[in-house]
């Protein structure tokens, strides 16, 4: 569909935004030119170039993931698995003396990226800022592989936040099982300087698809001069800082040990508390429900002032699961149904991540903001008795029911199908690579154990 038409978009049920608020219309439209909305609501007087007519279908901003999957996820294999520490998930200190090394080529490296932005489409996500997991690295990302994964966002149309991770240590495993820190504060301070240099060459390319972040790894296994210099670099080139934080008691306990303060204190004192600043997991419902844990209350801190995102971080890529995990989640934590809302979740993955970014142009569907516009099948029967859009999507839906995209005005995904992508091959070639990615524990964990015995089926097998 050429992107320069004028195109009108129908359906059923539209979000739009008006008055500073998200509204709901009924038998509406989404009228677009290039990558600006141009209409929201009802009988568009103008001239169209093309019509596509969704029926029973909602029409709504696309979401945007501040902790997006850009991985094959290494941490669904610690489901009902046993400890971390003796899997390989983290670094033994016999493989850290040994010398990591990367777990994949960078032809695998590209596949994964390839795999994940595919999935985040297919799953309504047009905006994402990818993490990835370290611990299969020999370090950290590096320029070369995130110049690769800004021409795929831009091969795909996927709206991407991009920038080399960058860390001035890792947590590793001793032999007795307690945890440490191993530190080389240069090669974080290397991996920042490509960070800059990476923004420095591909903020606002593609088409302003990929723009810059600045991406410290987690603030337990950064220095204090690495994140000093994050805060500088942010100011000077006005980019946002992703920075895990605030997500682990051993984490907590790190922080006030050697810095002597809480880590929420230690980002102030930084000068990384601002609002270019973005916390994960603030909030990824699933990955941590998955673990026994939960946000304390997402109620008291979006009343308090707040800004609220939603991430993915693990497979399923998928938003509208995690809206309905941290739905449910929030009221049992807060022990009542009226402090958080269904629609309060949904603002989350549309208002809540473009808040984060600074972009009044996206998360919302009115005149002037991009044209970031995903349409949800709403005809299925597995999602019951139809009485509402967002309700019946946020209480039985999945993130695949998404049917349509349009990121910046092009159609990334039209009848759940990505276009350019030969998905059955596509998911032939990770189930391969996943093989690789099991097999690489082995390496990591102690006493080289073989691989077959590191992974847990949840029943036994019968031979």
């Amino acid at each position: 569909m050429p992107s320069g038409l004028r195109t009108r978009l129908r359906a059923a049920f539209v979000v739009g935004h008006q008055a500073g608020a998200q509204v709901l219309w009924r038998d509406a439209e989404v009228v677009f030119s290039g990558n600006t909305i141009e209409f929201v609501g009802q009988h568009f007087p103008g001239h169209v170039d093309q019509t596509v007519d969704y029926g029973q279908a909602l029409i709504s901003p696309g979401l945007i993931d501040l902790d997006a999957l850009g991985d094959l996820d290494s941490g669904v294999l610690t489901v009902d698995n046993g400890s971390k520490l003796e899997m390989g998930r983290l670094w033994s200190e016999d493989y850290l003396r040994q010398g990591p090394r990367e777990a994949y080529t960078a032809e695998q490296e590209a596949l994964k990226v390839r795999y994940a932005f595919t999935q985040l489409i297919r799953n309504g996500i047009t905006t994402a800022l990818p993490i990835t997991s370290m611990y299969y690295r020999a370090w950290a990302e590096t320029y070369e592989e995130m110049a690769t994964a800004a021409s795929i966002a831009g091969e795909l149309g996927l709206r991407a936040y991009l920038g080399p991770c960058y860390m001035s240590g890792m947590t590793y495993v001793r032999p007795d099982r307690s945890l440490a820190q191993h530190w080389d504060e240069q090669r974080g301070l290397t991996g920042l300087a490509q960070a800059i240099r990476f923004i420095e060459d591909f903020h606002g390319t593609h088409g302003d698809l990929v723009r810059g972040m600045l991406a410290p790894d987690r603030i337990e296994t950064c220095t204090p001069a690495l994140l000093a210099r994050t805060a500088a670099a942010s100011r000077e080139l006005n980019a946002p800082v992703r920075l895990h934080c605030c997500q682990s008691l051993y984490e907590f306990d790190l922080v006030r040990q050697l810095r002597g303060t809480t880590p929420l204190g230690w980002l102030e004192q930084l000068g990384l508390l601002t609002p270019r600043a973005i916390l994960p997991h603030a909030h990824c419902p699933a990955v941590f429900a998955r673990s026994g844990e939960a946000l304390d209350s997402f109620g008291k801190y979006r009343a308090a002032g707040i800004r609220l995102g939603l991430g993915t971080d693990t497979w399923p890529p998928d938003l509208l699961h995690n809206m309905q995990i941290g739905l449910y989640l929030a009221r049992v934590m807060e022990g009542n149904a009226s402090q958080t809302t269904i629609a309060d979740l949904y603002h989350s993955a549309t208002l809540g991540g473009a808040a984060a970014l600074g972009r009044d142009d996206l998360g919302r569907l009115a005149p002037g903001a991009q044209a970031d516009i995903v349409v949800f099948d709403l005809s299925q029967p597995h999602l019951g008795p139809f009485f509402d859009p967002l309700k019946n999507l946020l209480l039985a839906g999945r993130g695949t029911d998404c049917r349509a995209s349009y990121i910046a005005g092009r159609c990334v995904m039209e009848d759940f199908a990505v276009t350019g992508v030969d998905l059955p091959a596509l998911q032939l070639e990770a189930n391969r690579q996943f093989n690789t990615l099991m097999a690489s524990h082995q390496q990591r964990a102690f006493g080289n154990p073989p691989p077959h015995t590191l992974f847990h089926p949840v029943l036994p097998w019968a031979d």
